[in-house]
């Protein structure tokens, strides 16, 4: 009993202090310095606080719990080994409402930073106008960015499960650093809501049977079906990317992937990635399908001076071969696909790339050089589109390119806030009850 009884008291002292510490894990409400233009949507800040605040609601109420049934008179003769293997669940479910908060918090604290913070803002309305399909197909998710070190962006999307257990309620893309600002960046960001949009439309898993039955055709040809479908979530993004934001996104892309020789062509069978040689010249044969035009060509003709094949072994040869050989009916299955989500609508329909077309974003581009306002009522994703497709041209300087581009980024954050705040000035006060914590 004296055992129990000093095992009960030190288990309760570590209980209360986890509370203490919960305590002490505020919401980002009450703890972030940005300006207003620098803050995710409201939609996305309230899905997070709210997320949030349930996982440390639902924890202190285990720990409360906990404590009661220490002091259960009839517990007297429990082993103290019992009561450790449910304090130690607890503090696992603490470290696991801590590990949310961060998750959240990358996305959060640097929009303090100054600039940085109000670009990210604008970033999140560019990713928001990606996602955004002309059909209502679906109902989108806030998205919320961040920015890190290296020259990748990853998505943690919405509605999949957090460390912990729980469901994502907001769209989490983290872009490079290193892209801040040009048209480069996105590339990585589009790319990234691509990932969301697929999944939204179940795309991968509405396209795998179709590639499955050209492997069992057979032939020579089957490996390249069998990496197309490897490689296929990663293709759809990369897909979903050149149809939003035209030869901005193969530029981007190339810029990403510029690596020593040896891993531009590494073939790793087990990764989700197509070889970064492949890569690009995918990325070109899609623009081509969704914007025919010379320009195309002409960059896969760069990219291959700039990685020639000439000294490959035979074996990567020919698989590279076989893999430009199937790319047209791939391309072409892939931009005329059906799904159901779709409603009988093909990818290149639902994705409306008519606005996209070269000739039409080198007109826009002549037309906001003079009306320059006309440029910010544009879709973000169009303006990028048009960024990317004028310094293809050669019709814009890094220089310009950046400053017009951070000035939008700004623009877009401060009238987000705007149209915001003038929405939420004509609802009626509602009083708050529950508590901030």
């Amino acid at each position: 009993m004296a055992t129990y009884t000093i095992a009960s008291w030190l288990l309760e002292q570590e209980a209360r202090a986890l509370l203490t510490r919960l305590a002490r894990v505020k919401p980002f409400a009450l703890q972030e310095t940005m300006v207003p233009a620098a803050a995710v949507s409201l939609t996305a800040q309230t899905a997070i606080e709210r997320y949030l605040a349930k996982g440390r609601r639902e924890l202190r109420g285990l720990v409360y719990d906990y404590l009661g049934w220490l002091h259960e008179p009839h517990r007297r003769n429990a082993q103290p080994a019992e009561a450790q293997r449910r304090f130690t669940f607890l503090r696992m479910r603490f470290n696991a409402v801590l590990t949310q908060f961060d998750i959240f918090a990358d996305a959060m604290t640097q929009r303090s930073e100054h600039e940085t913070g109000v670009w990210l803002a604008g970033l999140d309305v560019v990713a928001a106008d990606a996602l955004v399909l002309p059909g209502h197909y679906y109902k989108a998710p806030p998205v919320a960015c961040y920015l890190d070190r290296g020259v990748g962006a990853a998505i943690r999307r919405a509605r999949t499960r957090l460390p912990g257990g729980g469901e994502n309620p907001v769209a989490i893309i983290r872009v490079p650093r290193e892209r801040m600002v040009g048209s480069g960046i996105a590339s990585s960001l589009v790319h990234e809501v691509g990932h969301q949009g697929s999944a939204l439309l179940d795309l991968v898993n509405s396209l795998r049977p179709m590639l499955i039955g050209m492997q069992k055709k057979g032939g020579k040809e089957e490996i390249a079906w069998r990496l197309w479908e490897r490689w296929i979530s990663e293709i759809l993004a990369d897909f979903w990317s050149v149809a939003r934001v035209g030869i901005a996104s193969t530029m981007g892309l190339m810029g990403v992937v510029s690596l020593p020789r040896a891993f531009v062509f590494r073939i790793n069978m087990d990764d989700p990635h197509p070889l970064p040689w492949m890569r690009v010249k995918l990325s070109c044969a899609i623009g081509h399908a969704l914007y025919p035009h010379p320009q195309w060509n002409r960059l896969a003709e760069l990219w291959e001076s700039f990685y020639p094949r000439v000294g490959l072994d035979e074996k990567r040869e020919n698989l590279i071969a076989i893999l430009e050989a199937t790319m047209p009916s791939f391309v072409s299955l892939l931009a005329n696909h059906r799904p159901k989500a779709l409603r009988g609508s093909s990818l290149i329909e639902a994705l409306s790339v008519e606005e996209r077309q070269p000739a039409r974003l080198s007109a826009y581009y002549q037309s906001w050089r003079t009306v320059p306002a006309r440029m910010r009522t544009a879709p973000p994703c169009l303006v990028f589109a048009v960024i990317g497709q004028t310094k293809a041209d050669g019709k814009i300087s890094p220089e310009e390119e950046s400053n017009i581009l951070s000035n939008l980024l700004t623009h877009w954050a401060v009238q987000r806030t705007l149209n915001t705040s003038a929405i939420c000035a004509k609802r009626p006060v509602v009083r708050m009850t529950a508590s901030v914590t």
